[in-house]
């Protein structure tokens, strides 16, 4: 689908590729071009934002080295990421071993338990027995994928509950290189001895005691196990 997009004013070049950039960002943010999705040919693209196919092609190719798109050979081009910043982490990603992505959860998850612990509010606490409630749901299933997920969404809402907005949206950028650390430590199937119980941080953090939390925090994360 290509959004409706509003003339763009005469400016000069460079001008006009930078604001087609943040046209082209902001059809991706507010979801008109969702994660995964193709977005129009470049003819399209022409005639739909009212500038010259070398500023569609700077534009995009510019979106493209920030991690934000891809050019598929013979397909066209799809969002693989929602932002520059995300973009930028997943590209550092598939070099990166185990024990640095880990090191980079540990820095934000500890600190974010630790405030976390100060702030919650009633509502962060029940969104947590939520989704502390929905992980262990996950883990009975037997089904790693669902696990990974619930996983995933217990820790973005302790996050949350810290209250600090740059380290949520910082947080959020290494999303799935986080993901792929707890999919790397479960393995395909569930193990008794892979599961790591979590209980002890929520209750630290529901009792108020941030020292506790950011121990607890800290404790699952000593090991490259990542879950």
């Amino acid at each position: 689908m290509t959004p409706a997009f509003d003339s763009a004013p005469a400016a000069p070049r460079r001008t006009r590729i930078r604001q087609t950039i943040d046209r082209l960002r902001a059809a991706i943010e507010d979801g008109s071009w969702p994660l995964g999705s193709k977005i129009p040919t470049e003819p399209q693209l022409v005639e739909a934002l009212g500038v010259g196919r070398n500023t569609v092609r700077e534009a995009v190719r510019a979106l493209v080295h920030a991690g934000v798109l891809e050019c598929r050979q013979g397909s066209g081009t799809y969002v693989i990421s929602t932002d520059e910043l995300a973009g930028a982490v997943a590209r550092q990603f598939p070099a990166a071993r185990l024990a640095e992505v880990v090191e980079v959860r540990r820095a934000f998850e500890v600190e974010a338990a630790r405030l976390a612990a100060a702030r919650r509010t009633p509502a962060d606490l029940a969104a947590l027995d939520r989704a502390l409630a929905d992980r262990e749901a996950a883990w009975r299933s037997g089904r790693a994928a669902d696990f990974v997920e619930a996983d995933a969404v217990l820790h973005s809402t302790i996050v949350a509950a810290a209250h600090n907005a740059m380290l949520a949206e910082l947080y959020a950028s290494v999303g799935t290189a986080m993901r792929a650390t707890v999919a790397q430590a479960v393995g395909g199937d569930l193990r008794p001895d892979r599961y790591v119980d979590h209980t002890r941080l929520i209750a630290a953090i529901r009792a108020g005691d941030p020292a506790r939390a950011a121990d607890e925090a800290g404790t699952f994360l000593e090991s490259t196990s990542g879950e």
